[in-house]
């Protein structure tokens, strides 16, 4: 049997587990205002993701109607901020 650090034990029973999307969207959460700015971080009631789906929540309608326009560059800033590939679509409700 191989040996392993305890980070890379970790990171493969995360890679493997059903919790890893609710790791990343915390992950997310505390780099979001960073991503976003404050306003926008501000008034984002919930983040989750479901598979490769980052899914925004927030009941301003302005700021829905603007992050609308921005799920592409959303999916870039977030997939940067966690350092691979994770999200390939971003929904907001």
């Amino acid at each position: 049997m191989g040996q392993f650090s305890i980070g890379e034990a970790i990171k493969e029973f995360l890679n493997k587990s059903r919790i890893k999307g609710g790791i990343q969207a915390l992950q997310i959460e505390d780099v979001w205002e960073q991503i976003m700015g404050k306003t926008v971080a501000r008034y984002t009631d919930k983040l989750q993701i479901i598979g490769d789906k980052l899914i925004i929540t927030t009941s301003v309608a302005p700021l829905k109607h603007e992050l609308k326009y921005q799920k592409e560059k959303i999916k870039q800033r977030v997939n940067e901020a966690l350092g691979q590939k994770v999200i390939n679509e971003v929904i907001i409700q």
